[in-house]
């Protein structure tokens, strides 16, 4: 079996880690940006209003987020729109791009929860769904949980159950390899599919999208897995380490599967280029931290301050901290904008 179709089992298979309700933050597995502060909704709904402000998008597009979870994001957005400019709830939709039915369940619940009946949320369970004039979408950390395949040198992963072992490339993965030049590390599967699909759901878009990862290749493997907040590397749970040291104690591969995050650090240029390629243009390429200070986060925080008591601000302060601070996910994190 190819490592990819391993790992879409895994994620995505029958009982698979996305399939289920999962919990995000303190109490699940790992953190996400939205889960450590309602600012990166906040500073992205900003951007939303600038969209509009510009005459790139309309007052009456619709909003749409892709691999929402719960809904956070989105909801956080729309708390931040009343806040900045409470009349363009009456002009705008809003929509999350959901397969998996608890998930939708839960956005629902989420959203009826915190607006009642004032802001109706749309579901489709695929881009192919949709024919849209225009919107503005959104997705944080989606790409990272495609599917991908591990290269080595002139070979491929595959697995036998839990055993993984490198073999010949498939001619597919070969042409990417040698476009590419890559020699060590994760190529993700999909994109391109997805990034045409964009394309051909809406007119006009703005993308914004923001995940882990660098332009330039690592030149190793950056596959691994979180489970209860601890980190570990794929290759440690297999006979691929051979010291025992490095072997984490009392947990196996088929332990974790299924019950886990599986992920890799998301390859820019080779991410850019598919997008490209399906006739969106590039408008930048950043750091999460020069995105977000980009979006505004910065004005953000000084009307918080203008508003709430010293206590309140330095709490919010410090959760947005964790956003920007370049030892944390300031650095760590990039930040797409895409546009047709």
């Amino acid at each position: 079996m190819r490592f990819s179709e391993f790992m879409q089992e895994w994620l995505y298979g029958e009982n698979g880690y996305y399939t289920k309700r999962i919990t995000i933050g303190k109490e699940g597995d790992f953190y996400t940006a939205v889960s450590s502060s309602m600012f990166f909704g906040g500073s992205i709904a900003n951007r939303l209003i600038s969209v509009i402000d510009e005459g790139f998008l309309s007052k009456d597009c619709v909003v749409v987020e892709v691999g929402a979870h719960k809904g956070y994001l989105l909801a956080d957005m729309v708390q931040f729109i009343y806040t900045l400019r409470p009349e363009l709830l009456k002009t705008l939709r809003f929509m999350i791009i959901e397969p998996q039915e608890e998930n939708a369940k839960m956005q629902i619940e989420y959203f009826k929860t915190s607006f009642g009946d004032v802001v109706k949320l749309e579901h489709k369970k695929s881009l192919e769904e949709v024919s849209e004039k225009e919107a503005f979408v959104v997705a944080n950390e989606i790409f990272d949980a495609f599917s991908c395949e591990v290269i080595k040198d002139d070979r491929m992963l595959y697995m036998d159950g839990y055993e993984p072992y490198f073999d010949k490339q498939s001619e597919d993965i070969k042409k990417i390899v040698d476009k590419y030049g890559f020699r060590r590390g994760e190529i993700g599967l999909g994109y391109g599919d997805f990034a045409k699909s964009l394309y051909e759901a809406f007119k006009i878009y703005e993308f914004v999208t923001f995940d882990y990862g660098d332009k330039e290749q690592r030149g190793d493997f950056s596959l691994r897995i979180y489970h209860k907040h601890h980190t570990y590397p794929f290759f440690s749970l297999t006979d691929f380490v051979k010291d025992e040291e490095e072997k984490p104690k009392n947990i196996t591969l088929e332990e974790l599967y299924k019950k886990s995050d599986i992920t890799y650090d998301v390859n820019f240029t080779y991410l850019i280029d598919e997008f490209v390629n399906s006739g969106a243009t590039l408008v930048w390429y950043k750091t999460q931290l020069a995105a977000l200070v980009e979006f505004g986060i910065d004005k953000l925080l000084e009307i918080l301050v203008k508003n709430t008591d010293e206590n309140t601000y330095k709490s919010e302060l410090n959760r947005v901290k964790v956003l920007i601070n370049p030892t944390f996910m300031g650095e760590r994190f990039k930040c797409c904008v895409f546009r047709k």
